[in-house]
C-alpha cells in the first residue's frame, strides 16, 4: 500500500482535525473526542488493493491476507519500537519525533583533513510516508529509513538502495559497507530513588564537606549550577533543605563558585545514611554514583575521560561500578604528595558516549564532543538491508550542516523537503497513535473477489495488525469484509485479541454455512496485573476467554494462541497451568504455545518496559536473546512439552489433530506479535 497512489475521503463519523504541518501532503487527518482515542490520529484512505500475497520466502501456513488497518491501538508493550534517538548539544538524546525547529544538536563538518562533530541547529522538521528499509549493523544497531536516505560511510555518502538503473545510478549501501559514527546509544537511567541516593553519595563524597560539630554543617561548592541544582533537588526529596550563595563571582577572571549549605542539625543528620556505602548496591544506585562522582571529580577534555580522587575507598567503588557496566578502566598514579589517582576509560568516543548516556551526569560542558574527529573504529559494517514491505510514516529534519547523528551514525538530510525526505523511523509512537484506515476495504474486497484471476484461496486476517482493534468499533470495516467473503463463499481465518469479534457473530455464522471459517484468539496468560502492564489497550484475558466460550457455544472450533509466553514471567509451571486450565474451561479446541519473539523495534520497546518494571530480569533476557530475536530451540521444545502436559491434564486435544476449520496460525518460530 503506497500513499502516492491513495486518495483521502471525508468521514461523517469524526470531526476533521487540522493537517499536520507538511506531513502527508494532501491528507485529511481525523481525531475523535472519546477518551479511548485520545492522542490518536487516523488517516482515511482509498486503497488500490486489499488482498495481499505473503512473501514466498515466509514459512507461515497461509498465502493471502487482508489488512483493513495499518497501525494498532492495542498498545501492547511488545508491539512497539523506541523512537530514534538524536544526539543533542547537551550530550543527551531526544527522540526524532520530539525535535523542534531551533533545537541545537550535533552534526559534522570537515575541518582540515578530518570530519569532526560540530554543533548545528534544526531549521526544519517534518514527516512523510515512504517505503521503509531496515539496515542492520555489526554491533546490532538497527536503522529504519527510506531507500533514498543517505548515511556516511568510509567511502562517502551512500543511499540505502541503488534506485533506478542507468543514468540515475547512485552510490548505495552493500553488505560490508562501513558506516561512520559511534554505534547505537545507551538508554538513559531511570530517575529512581536509588539513582538519586547514588548521585548524592557520589557528589557529596567527591566534593562535599560535612562538619560533625556543634552545629553540624554541610556545604558543597561547585563551579556548575547544573550539578548544584540536581543536588538540591535530590536532597529536598530526602527532606534536607539547603540555601545557596555565591562565593566567587568570576570578576577576577576565574570561574565563579556557588555553594549550597545547611547548618541546621536536624537537616544535616539524614545526609550521613545517604552517603553511607550500601550493601548490595543496585544498578540504579551505581549509575547515580558514577554520575555524581563524575560531576564532582571528573573531566572530559581533548578526547580523554578521567575521574580523579585520593581516597582509596572512593576509587575502589568507582572502579567496581565502572566494571559492572563493562567499561575498561586504566588506573594512573599521578605522583603527587597527596596520592592523587586518575581513572581513565578506554575505548574512544564510543565508550565515552556510552558512559554519558548510561549514567547521565548533570554537567553539560563535561559531555561535549564538539571538535572531536570522527573515527572509524566502531563495528558498524552493514550486515543486512531488508525491505519492510510497508510504506511507513518517517521523520526528517534539515540542519545547518546538512546532517545529524541518528542512533550513533552520521545521517544526511536534504534541503528540498518536498522532493527528498529522509528519516529515522519513530515506529514506537507512530504505530500506536497514527492508524491508516482503508475505508473502502469492503467494496474493494468484493471487487477483487469477483475478478476472474482470483481463485478462491483462503484469506488470513489479523496476522499482521489486529483487524478487531479498538478502531474497528468506530469504522466497522469488518462487517463489509465478512459479508463479501460470505457472499463469495471464500474461506478465511481470523486471529485476534479483540472481543469486538462477537459483534459479527451473525455474519461469521452465515459465512461458516457457506465456507471454511477458522477462528483463533490470542491469550498469552491470565495474570490480571501483568495484563494491565503489558497489554493496556487490549480486552482483559477474562473477556477474551468469555469470547472463546461464546464463539464455541455458537459452533466454532476456536484455537487459542498462548502468545506471547514471557520468559521468567509467564513461563512458570503455575502460570502455564492456570492459563491452560482457563482456556480449557472456555471450551477451546486447541492451544498453540508461542514464546516471546523480540524482533527489532519490539525488542527495544519491550526491554525498556522490562527495565522499568522487572529490572532484575535484564541479565537473563540478555542471555536468552543474546544471539537474535528468537529463543533457542531447546527452550521452545521445553515450553511446548510443558504446555502439552497441561493440555492433556485438562483434556485439550493436541494441535496435530485439529479440525480443518481452525484458523491457520503462523509457526511458533515465525510469529511476529503486533
Amino acid at each position: 500500500m503506497r500513499w502516492d497512489d491513495l486518495q483521502v475521503t471525508e468521514s461523517k463519523t469524526a470531526r476533521a482535525a487540522p493537517p499536520l504541518p507538511l506531513a502527508l501532503p494532501g491528507a485529511v487527518t481525523r481525531t475523535f473526542d472519546t477518551p479511548g482515542f485520545a492522542g490518536m490520529t487516523f488517516y482515511e484512505i482509498q486503497a488500490k488493493s486489499i488482498i495481499n500475497r505473503v512473501a514466498p520466502q515466509s514459512r507461515v501456513p497461509f498465502e493471502w491476507t487482508v489488512n483493513p488497518y495499518r497501525g494498532c491501538s492495542h498498545a501492547c508493550t511488545y508491539c512497539l519500537s523506541g523512537e530514534t534517538p538524536i544526539l543533542m548539544a547537551d550530550g543527551r538524546t531526544r527522540p526524532m519525533a520530539e525535535l523542534r525547529v531551533g533545537d541545537e544538536i550535533y552534526g559534522t563538518m570537515r575541518v582540515g583533513n578530518y570530519r569532526r562533530y560540530v554543533l548545528t541547529r534544526v531549521i526544519a522538521h517534518w514527516s512523510t510516508v515512504k517505503p521503509a528499509y531496515r539496515v542492520t549493523l555489526e554491533d546490532g544497531t538497527q536503522l529504519v529509513a527510506s531507500g533514498d536516505h543517505r548515511f556516511l560511510t568510509r567511502r562517502g555518502w551512500k543511499f540505502v538502495t541503488k534506485g533506478r538503473s542507468g543514468s540515475t545510478q547512485r552510490p548505495y549501501l552493500t553488505l560490508g559497507s562501513k558506516l561512520m559514527g559511534t554505534g547505537r546509544f545507551a538508554s538513559p537511567p531511570k530517575d529512581s530513588h536509588d539513582y538519586r541516593r547514588g548521585y548524592l553519595c557520589g557528589i557529596i563524597r567527591g566534593d562535599g564537606e560535612i562538619t560533625w560539630g556543634s552545629p553540624v554543617r554541610f556545604r558543597l561548592p561547585l563551579h556548575d549550577n547544573e550539578a548544584l541544582a540536581r543536588t538540591r533537588r535530590c536532597l529536598s526529596e530526602f527532606g534536607i533543605v539547603t540555601d545557596e550563595f555565591l562565593v566567587r563571582d568570576g570578576s577576577d577572571g576565574r570561574r565563579p563558585v556557588t555553594v549550597i549549605r545547611s547548618s541546621a542539625t536536624p537537616g544535616v543528620d539524614p545526609i550521613g545514611p545517604i552517603v553511607d556505602w550500601p550493601t548490595g548496591p543496585s544498578r540504579c544506585w551505581r549509575k547515580g554514583f558514577l554520575a555524581g562522582i563524575f560531576d564532582a571529580e571528573g573531566s572530559h577534555s581533548r578526547g580523554v575521560f578521567r575521574i580523579f580522587n585520593t581516597d582509596p575507598e572512593i576509587l575502589r567503588w568507582t572502579i567496581d561500578c565502572l566494571r559492572e557496566f563493562g567499561f575498561q578502566v586504566v588506573v594512573e598514579e599521578r605522583g603527587t604528595p597527596t596520592g592523587l589517582v586518575s581513572l581513565r576509560i578506554v575505548g574512544g568516543l564510543t565508550e565515552r558516549l556510552r558512559f554519558f548516556h548510561l549514567v547521565d551526569p548533570a554537567i553539560s560542558r563535561k559531555r561535549t564532543i564538539d571538535g572531536t574527529a570522527i573515527k572509524n573504529d566502531a563495528p558498524l559494517g552493514v550486515v543486512s538491508i531488508e525491505p519492510l514491505g510497508l510504506d511507513l510514516p518517517l521523520y526528517d529534519i534539515t540542519t545547518e550542516t546538512g546532517d545529524f547523528i541518528a542512533n550513533g551514525v552520521v545521517s544526511h538530510n536534504c534541503f528540498a523537503r518536498n522532493t527528498h525526505t529522509y528519516l529515522d523511523l519513530d515506529s514506537g509512537h507512530d504505530f500506536d497513535t497514527k492508524v491508516v484506515v482503508k475505508v473502502n476495504a469492503g467494496s474493494l474486497l468484493r471487487r477483487e473477489l469477483a475478478a476472474p484471476r482470483w481463485k478462491g484461496h483462503e484469506i488470513a486476517m489479523g496476522t499482521n495488525v489486529d483487524c478487531y482493534q479498538r478502531a474497528e468499533g468506530r469504522y466497522g470495516l469488518m462487517r463489509e469484509i465478512l459479508a463479501a467473503l460470505r457472499d463469495f463463499a471464500n474461506p478465511f481465518s481470523i486471529l485476534t485479541k479483540g472481543t469486538l469479534i462477537l459483534r459479527d457473530l451473525d455474519l461469521l455464522t452465515e459465512a461458516a454455512a457457506m465456507t471454511r471459517v477458522g477462528l483463533a484468539m490470542s491469550i498469552g496468560f491470565v495474570d490480571h496485573a501483568l495484563w494491565r502492564s503489558v497489554e493496556p489497550g487490549t480486552p482483559s484475558p477474562r473477556r477474551r476467554l468469555d469470547a472463546v466460550r461464546q464463539l464455541t457455544d455458537a459452533g466454532f472450533r476456536v484455537t487459542v494462541l498462548m502468545a506471547p509466553i514471557l520468559p521468567e514471567l509467564t513461563d512458570t509451571d503455575e502460570s502455564i497451568d492456570a492459563t491452560v486450565r482457563a482456556i480449557a474451561r472456555a471450551g477451546a479446541a486447541g492451544v498453540v504455545p508461542i514464546p516471546l519473539h523480540l524482533r527489532t523495534g519490539a525488542r527495544e520497546w519491550y526491554l525498556t518496559w522490562l527495565a522499568r518494571e522487572h529490572r532484575h530480569l535484564l541479565a537473563r533476557y540478555r542471555e536468552l536473546y543474546g544471539r537474535g530475536a528468537y529463543l533457542g530451540p531447546a527452550y521452545q521444545r521445553e515450553i511446548s512439552a510443558r504446555v502439552g502436559l497441561a493440555m492433556r491434564r485438562y483434556g485439550i486435544p493436541s494441535s496435530d489433530g485439529r479440525h480443518e476449520s481452525v484458523a491457520p496460525v503462523p509457526a511458533p518460530e515465525q510469529l511476529t506479535l503486533l
